[in-house]
């Protein structure tokens, strides 16, 4: 029985592209933000449009990583976990978003093999340091991009601002 994934799998896909109850997806947020916007550190202490969708890529690999080998690489100390908004320049917005697309649907195929049975499994987090569950994982994943989400809105509202 799949109930329990395919219930997260909609929530993933609701908050992603459709129109969630807190308000808007990362679709909406991010479908027209001015190019040359997504590398603005609107304060100084805000993260850039680009930097975020880098950094939930970077967890979202990870947690691909540790679906399908049962152990992740990566800890929150990781150079990759946020990268400069000069290296993610040289990267380019498209591939920046492409990727983080990508691992989306990466996220979910993997999720659709799975069985309700499977969030109970336990995996071994370097970050957290110890044996924890896929649906600790997994609800973590979204709350990250819920987060997040709120994140690039308060971004996108200083950046508006700025230009007007």
């Amino acid at each position: 029985m799949n109930v329990l994934i395919n219930h997260i799998i909609q929530q993933f896909i609701e908050v992603q592209e459709g129109r969630p109850w807190m308000g808007s997806s990362f679709a909406k947020k991010l479908k027209d933000i001015d190019e040359d916007l997504v590398f603005v550190r609107p304060l100084e202490d805000l993260h850039s449009i680009a930097e975020i969708i880098s950094h939930l890529t970077f967890w979202r690999e990870e947690a691909i990583l540790k679906i399908k080998t049962g152990k992740g690489s990566k800890t929150d100390d990781c150079e990759e976990n946020w990268l400069s908004n000069e290296t993610l320049k040289v990267k380019g917005w498209s591939t920046i978003k492409a990727e983080y697309d990508n691992t989306l649907s990466e996220l979910i195929a993997l999720l659709k093999e799975k069985d309700d049975a499977f969030l109970d499994i336990a995996y071994y987090d370097n970050d957290f340091k110890g044996n924890y569950t896929y649906r600790f994982l997994i609800d973590g994943m979204l709350h990250h991009d819920i987060y997040h989400l709120g994140q690039l809105g308060i971004i996108i509202k200083y950046l508006n601002m700025r230009n007007a």
